[in-house]
C-alpha cells in the first residue's frame, strides 16, 4: 500500500508531489528579488538545475512593482533585506494589498537565521515559506514541492475568489475540508473570511469557533472577534482581541482591530495607543503609519499626526502605495500647527514628484490658499481658491480616466479653503456632495464635521448633514419599494437616477444589483451590463472589502455565468 493510500487518498507522498512539480516546473515563471546580482545569478542556476527556464530578476522594490504589472509570476523568491530599509515581508504586503499578484502565486522569503524570528513574528500576511541561508538546490526543491502542491490543492478556491464567485469559492473550501484533511485549516480560514466578506456573520462565527475547538490560532480568534464586532458585541470582540495581543503579541492586525473597536466605543485615546503599538513594532508599514496619522488627526493630536504622516512619505518612496493624499495630509497638519514654511515645502515636494498630475496641482493650490489665509493674505488666498475650483473638475476627470476617484479628503480641504476665503456657497455645495457620496464613511464624515467646527459653521454644517441623510433615505426607499412591488424596470430607473445623482457606495451597489436582477429575469443587455459593471467597479474603488460590494459582485458573476458571459474584466 502506498503512503497516499495509507492516508485514505487525502495527500500525496513526497515522490508523487515531486512528480507533479517536475511535470509542471518547466512552465513556471519565476521572479528573483535580491539587491546583489551575484546572489540572483546563483539562485537562477539552482532553479535552472530544477528545470526552470523562465526566470526574471529584480534588484529593488520599484523594479518588482514594474515587473509584476507586466508579467504574471507563478513563483516569487525574495531576499528578506531589500533596498531603502524595506524588506521582503513588506513587499509581500504591498503586492497583496494592491492586488498586484494573484493568490496562486508562491511567495517565498530567503533570510538569515538571525532575521528569521523577526520575519515570522511580524508576518501578519504570511509568506508561503521561508528558506534559511545557506541552502542547497535540494532544499530549495523540497520546499518548492510542498508549497506548489499546497497551491495545487487550494487552486479552485483561488480561482473562484479572483472571479468574484464567492459562493463557489466557499463550496471549493468545503471540498478541500472533506477531501484533504492536511489542508483543512487553510480551507477553514478561507471559508470564514469569505463568509464574513459576504456579510454572513453568524456562519463565519461558527467556522472560527470550529477552528478554535481544534487548535488555538491567532487568526481564528481574530476572525471570531470580527464576527462578534459586526453583530454589535463590541465588549466580547475587544476581550478576544486583547487575548490575542497577550498570547501572540506580534500578531499586529489584532492592534488594528482593537483600534477600530475602541473608536466605535468612542475611546479615541485608546484607539490611537493601540495603533501606535503596532506601528512601533512594524515601523516600515506605511499603511499602518497612515492609520496612526488619521486617528491622531481625529483625536486632535497634531504632533503625532505630523510624525506619522512624515514617516509615510519618508518610507513609501518608490512604493505603489504612495499617494498625493500622503503629502496633502502632512501639509494640512503643518498648517494646523502653524508651520507654514514646512507646509509649503511638502507641497513643493508633492508637485515635483507628481508633476503633471491634476490632483497634485489641486492639492498644492488648496495648501497654498490655506497658508496665505493663515498669513492674513486673504485676497491672494481667494484667487488661488478660484483656480482650485476651476481645476477640480479636470482633476476628477483625470482620476476617472486612470480608474480611480478624486481624493475625497482633498475635496473637503477645498471646501475648507472656500470657507476661509468667504465662498460659503461653493463650500456648502462641496460639503453636501462629499457627505452624500460618503455617508457610510464615518471617518470622512468626522473630517467634514471638524472642518465645519474649525470654520465656525457647526450649526449650518449639522443642518447640511441632516438634510443629506434624509434625502439619501428618501432616494433609496423609492427604488427599494419599486423593486419590492415587482416593478424591476421602474426600480432600475430610480436606482440609476440615485447612483448618478449621488454616487455613494450604497446607491452604486443597489443600482448594480437591480440591473443584474432585471437581466436575470429578462435576459442579458450589453448596454445595461456595462453600466452595472461601471457602478460595481466604482463601488469597489470605494471599499473593496465591503460585504455589500461582495454581494453585488457575486450576483454579477452568477448572472453573467447564466448567459455565458466572461467576468475577467471585473
Amino acid at each position: 500500500m502506498s503512503t497516499s493510500q495509507a492516508r485514505g487518498g487525502t495527500a500525496l507522498d513526497n515522490d508523487e508531489m515531486l512528480l507533479v512539480l517536475q511535470q509542471s516546473l518547466s512552465k513556471k515563471r519565476v521572479l528573483i528579488v535580491d539587491r546583489h546580482p551575484p546572489a540572483r545569478d546563483s539562485l537562477r542556476l539552482m532553479l535552472g538545475a530544477l528545470g526552470v527556464t523562465a526566470v526574471h530578476g529584480a534588484g529593488n522594490s520599484a523594479e518588482v512593482i514594474r515587473q509584476v504589472k507586466s508579467n504574471r509570476f507563478d513563483i516569487i523568491v525574495s531576499d528578506f533585506v531589500l533596498d531603502d530599509g524595506r524588506d521582503g515581508q513588506q513587499l509581500l504586503e504591498e503586492l497583496r494589498h494592491a492586488h498586484l499578484i494573484p493568490l496562486s502565486t508562491v511567495y517565498m522569503i530567503i533570510t538569515s537565521e538571525r532575521s528569521y524570528t523577526n520575519v515570522v513574528a511580524l508576518a501578519e500576511l504570511a509568506p508561503d515559506d521561508y528558506l534559511i541561508k545557506p541552502f542547497t538546490a535540494e532544499q530549495l526543491q523540497s520546499r518548492l514541492v510542498k508549497v506548489i502542491y499546497k497551491k495545487h490543492v487550494l487552486r479552485h478556491i483561488y480561482e473562484q475568489v479572483e472571479r468574484g464567485a464567492l459562493q463557489e469559492a466557499i463550496a471549493a473550501c468545503d471540498r478541500v475540508i472533506q477531501q484533504q484533511p492536511a489542508y483543512m485549516y487553510d480551507a477553514l480560514r478561507f471559508k470564514g473570511e469569505l463568509l464574513h466578506q459576504l456579510g454572513r456573520t453568524g456562519e463565519a462565527e461558527e467556522v472560527f469557533r470550529r477552528v478554535l475547538e481544534g487548535r488555538v490560532v491567532p487568526w481564528a480568534k481574530m476572525g471570531l472577534a470580527m464576527a462578534l464586532r459586526d453583530r454589535g458585541a463590541l465588549d466580547e470582540a475587544e476581550l478576544l482581541a486583547e487575548q490575542v495581543t497577550q498570547e501572540a503579541p506580534d500578531f499586529l492586525s489584532a492592534y488594528d482591530f482593537l483600534a477600530s473597536v475602541h473608536e466605535a466605543q468612542g475611546r479615541l485615546d485608546d484607539a490611537q495607543h493601540a495603533l501606535q503599538r503596532a506601528a512601533d513594532a512594524s515601523p516600515h508599514n506605511t499603511v499602518r503609519q497612515r492609520m496612526v496619522g488619521d486617528v491622531a488627526m481625529r483625536n486632535k493630536d497634531m504632533l503625532t499626526a505630523e510624525k506619522a504622516y512624515g514617516k509615510v512619505i519618508e518610507r513609501s518612496k518608490g512604493s505603489s502605495l504612495r499617494t498625493v493624499d500622503d503629502f496633502a495630509n502632512l501639509s494640512r497638519v503643518l498648517v494646523e500647527r502653524g508651520h507654514i514654511d514646512a507646509s509649503r515645502k511638502i507641497a513643493a515636494d508633492m508637485k515635483r514628484e507628481w508633476r503633471g498630475d491634476k490632483q497634485a496641482e489641486l492639492a498644492a493650490l488648496v495648501t497654498e490658499s490655506l497658508c496665505l489665509h493663515a498669513e492674513g493674505a486673504e485676497e491672494k488666498a481667494r484667487g488661488l481658491v478660484d483656480q482650485a475650483l476651476a481645476l477640480q473638475q479636470q482633476a476628477r476627470e483625470e482620476a476617472a480616466a486612470k480608474g480611480r476617484q478624486l481624493s475625497q479628503r482633498l475635496a473637503v480641504d477645498l471646501a475648507h479653503a472656500c470657507y476661509a476665503a468667504g465662498k460659503e456657497d461653493a463650500a456648502n455645495g462641496i460639503m453636501r456632495q462629499m457627505a452624500a457620496e460618503n455617508h457610510e464613511d464615518s471617518h470622512l464624515i468626522n473630517h467634514i464635521t471638524s472642518v465645519f467646527e474649525r470654520t465656525g459653521q457647526a450649526a449650518a454644517g449639522k443642518a447640511i448633514l441632516d438634510q443629506v441623510g434624509k434625502e439619501i433615505v428618501d432616494l433609496n426607499n423609492r427604488g427599494v419599494m419599486a423593486a419590492r412591488s415587482g416593478d424591476l424596470e421602474g426600480a432600475v430607473k430610480l436606482l440609476i437616477q440615485a447612483a448618478e445623482q449621488v454616487p455613494n457606495l450604497q446607491f452604486l451597489v443597489n443600482a448594480a444589483k437591480a440591473i443584474y436582477t432585471l437581466m436575470d429575469q429578462k435576459g442579458w443587455d450589453a448596454e445595461l451590463a456595462a453600466r452595472a459593471l461601471d457602478y460595481l467597479q466604482r463601488a469597489q474603488r470605494k471599499d473593496r472589502k465591503s460585504p455589500k460590494v461582495a454581494s453585488a459582485r457575486h450576483l454579477y458573476v452568477t448572472v453573467a455565468k447564466k448567459y455565458g458571459i466572461t467576468t475577467d474584466n471585473a
